[in-house]
């Protein structure tokens, strides 16, 4: 059987990438026991530098404050970025030059400058023009450095995911007297969702990872940066590394295991039910049929 991008392997194909994947999993091996050798040579496997990960303190003073700050930060990013990317991929898209010009102006300019630069850029705004005390600072820093940042991303995320759609749908939704706001919210936009789903999950997982930003550079206690103050007590440098580099895998595991599941479930909405209907049914009751009017926007175009 034949896929639209390649041919189905052959038996020497099949041959071949058994023994490429035999060779990657002992070249895998390898490498694994080689940092082991190492990490062990270095003493770095001596249980006195893992132990504190067993008790209760270097957990609640440092791990789970740093981890619950992280948290915070990365949600207040996702709550206002989410939107005002979505606000401006489709302002960007108007018809009226005054609004798609400054939009597209605004994710150009955020989207071309490192995220650090602005939360430095931020924390001085901060200090030199508003009453923010210091202790909320760097939260507020961070925060409004990730979403210039990926607003500005998530905003062409969204335009490119309502371009990719047919053009059938723009034209059907104004053949039947719709406007250009109403196709966009009621039809476009939860259509370009599913599609969009993978590419946002990807930038929340980046905005998640971009909070350790803040601790190095501004001190923002998050995750990474209650890691050192652990480290700098316990002496455990390495493992220090290792356990929190786990709690990010983990972290980001999570939102990309339930996004997948939101994906999929949205896409199960969407499909036809495929009963058949008897002439009666479809005249008494046209909203019955799948893709009519009656299953919604989305479905009638």
């Amino acid at each position: 059987m034949s896929s639209v991008l390649y041919d189905s392997p052959g038996p020497r194909a099949k041959q071949r990438n058994i023994l490429l994947s035999v060779l990657f999993v002992v070249l895998l091996a390898l490498g694994l026991w080689w940092v082991w050798q190492k990490m062990d040579d270095k003493q770095q496997l001596e249980w006195a530098l893992w132990e504190p990960f067993t008790t209760s303190e270097a957990w609640t003073t440092y791990l789970l404050p740093g981890l619950g700050d992280t948290l915070k930060a990365a949600a207040l990013a996702m709550v206002i970025a989410l939107p005002l990317g979505a606000f401006l991929g489709i302002s960007r898209m108007s018809d009226h030059r005054w609004v798609s010009v400054p939009a597209g102006a605004v994710v150009e300019f955020f989207r071309a400058i490192p995220v650090l630069l602005l939360m430095l850029f931020a924390y001085e705004f901060y200090v030199r023009s508003t009453d923010v005390s210091s202790e909320d600072r760097p939260l507020y820093a961070v925060v409004t450095g990730l979403v210039l940042y990926n607003a500005s991303v998530l905003a062409e995320v969204v335009r490119a995911g309502i371009l990719a759609l047919p053009r059938g749908q723009t034209e059907a939704a104004y053949a039947i007297g719709l406007r250009k706001g109403q196709t966009m919210t009621s039809i476009l936009l939860p259509q370009a969702v599913t599609a969009m789903l993978p590419a946002i999950v990807s930038q929340l997982v980046v905005i998640v990872k971009d909070t350790a930003l803040g601790g190095v550079m501004l001190g923002f206690t998050e995750l990474l940066n209650a890691r050192s103050t652990l480290a700098a007590n316990y002496a455990n440098v390495v493992p220090s590394f290792i356990v929190v580099a786990i709690i990010f895998i983990v972290l980001n595991f999570l939102l990309t295991s339930f996004a997948s599941w939101l994906e999929g479930r949205l896409r199960r909405s969407k499909r036809g039910t495929g009963a058949v209907l008897a002439p009666d049914d479809v005249e008494d009751n046209p909203a019955a049929i799948p893709g009519s009017m009656g299953t919604g926007a989305g479905g009638a175009i």
